[in-house]
């Protein structure tokens, strides 16, 4: 069987170094820009009727080196590059803070889960990075790997699965959203 990620009612994505390209600290609408093939991605999963979510560590907050304000001003402008999203949560905290929130801890995926009205086992998590698919496995939530420059080796060799780019992560998640057999989604689970 050719693993496949199971039914899903929402996506829930990394910002940075996913959707749009890594600016670290970014507090700069300006500097937003969309990383190739993501608006196209995120298009085909709203037309599917997939909820959109993003959830993003922002630890640049508490280490004051930018504002909520500024990550709020980058998350719209990201939302008016990529189109409108269905949540949108944040963690301001730092890594030493040992909030809930903070990827790899399930928070976000819950919170957002939560706030789109469904379960977290019916999400999906694309993200870049490891603690993007820790946090999903932490929520039971599914996750596909992005991997880019500032992905490890050993995060793409423990992650699930790993599309080679967005286009190919949606693919997976709308492959399994209109599954054509029981035994081409993850184990046949809903």
């Amino acid at each position: 069987m050719v693993k496949q990620v199971r039914i899903v009612d929402a996506v829930l994505c990394d910002r940075d170094g996913t959707l749009v390209e890594d600016v670290p600290y970014n507090g700069d609408p300006a500097r937003v820009v969309p990383r190739p093939g993501v608006r196209t991605g995120l298009d085909r999963l709203r037309a599917a009727g997939l909820r959109v979510g993003v959830i993003s560590n922002q630890s640049g907050v508490a280490r004051g080196l930018l504002t909520a304000d500024e990550v709020e001003a980058v998350n719209g402008r990201m939302g008016d590059l990529l189109g409108p999203f269905d949540a949108v949560l944040w963690c301001p905290h730092g890594p030493e803070d040992g909030c809930g929130c903070r990827k790899p801890a399930p928070g976000m995926v819950t919170g957002a889960a939560r706030a789109l009205g469904v379960s977290p086992v019916r999400c999906v998590v694309i993200g870049d990075i490891g603690s993007d698919v820790q946090a999903a496995a932490r929520a039971g939530a599914a996750a596909v790997l992005v991997p880019t420059g500032v992905t490890r080796p050993e995060e793409v060799a423990a992650a699930p699965l790993v599309a080679a780019d967005f286009g190919a992560a949606v693919d997976m998640v709308l492959r399994a959203h209109r599954p054509l057999a029981g035994s081409d989604i993850d184990g046949g689970r809903p």
